[in-house]
């Protein structure tokens, strides 16, 4: 039986980047815990902002965080109300200072993760499983998206014995490292018990010199060589190669 890679975890390094950039040898396990808390932290503070992805990047004494959302305006505020208080709860986690960078998601309808929390929320609004379904695909597919696929699996309807829908249009090569492809889950909570939500949406491929290729490999290309580094060797006489002799 075959194995499913995650789609972004695949590409990472190709077209891909990481969602949490710094160094750490000793404080690895208590840097990990804190990034999972910082994400937990925005998520239950902002949980109708529409956040999809938090990218969170550490310097010497400073965290810098990305939110990347499709209401920005909750997540800022009036007149940054908000994001200050943000701010100042964030330092209170790490102990350091806090660079927030709010981004907007211009299009929600082909972020995978914001599609399938639309999915879930309708299912939790008792909305039928098949309506919920078709109209987020045609919806995905109307703002240039070339393949979506989502799979849902639980007490469909209330049934007693639990299955698994999938509705698929278009293509969605995963096995094809250029393609770009989104990936997201999330969970509806009913009456019935829990149902689970995936999605894969294909935006197209991403071919060598584009500008989002040429923005991963400047991530994961090694650092340049110190000016020391890149100094010729003196020249060496044939006679200093004589006397060596």
């Amino acid at each position: 039986m075959g194995h499913k890679v995650h789609p972004v975890g695949f590409r990472i390094g190709v077209h891909k980047g990481w969602q949490s950039n710094w160094y750490a040898d000793k404080r690895y396990t208590e840097q990990l815990h804190e990034d999972l808390l910082i994400r937990r932290t925005i998520r239950n503070q902002y949980r109708e902002a529409g956040i999809s992805l938090i990218e969170i990047e550490r310097a010497a004494n400073q965290v810098t965080v990305a939110v990347h959302t499709s209401r920005p305006g909750i997540v800022i505020g009036r007149a940054g109300q908000r994001v200050d208080e943000l701010r100042n709860t964030l330092e209170g986690l790490t102990g350091k200072r806090v660079r927030l960078n709010i981004q907007e998601i211009r299009f929600p309808e082909l972020d995978a993760y914001l599609v399938a929390k639309n999915v879930a929320e309708q299912l939790e609004r008792r909305v039928g499983f098949r309506r919920a379904l078709k109209q987020t695909v045609t919806r995905t597919m109307q703002r240039g998206a070339q393949g979506i696929k989502i799979a849902i699996g639980g007490r469909l309807g209330g049934a007693e014995m639990a299955r698994r829908e999938v509705e698929r249009t278009g293509r969605v090569p995963l096995h094809t490292l250029r393609a770009d492809i989104d990936y997201g889950m999330a969970e509806a909570h009913t009456t019935y018990g829990r149902i689970g939500i995936k999605v894969w949406i294909y935006k197209g491929d991403i071919l060598p010199g584009s500008q989002e290729d040429e923005a991963v490999q400047k991530e994961t290309s090694p650092a340049p060589l110190r000016r020391e580094e890149l100094t010729e060797a003196p020249p060496v006489s044939v006679e200093a190669v004589k006397e060596a002799e």
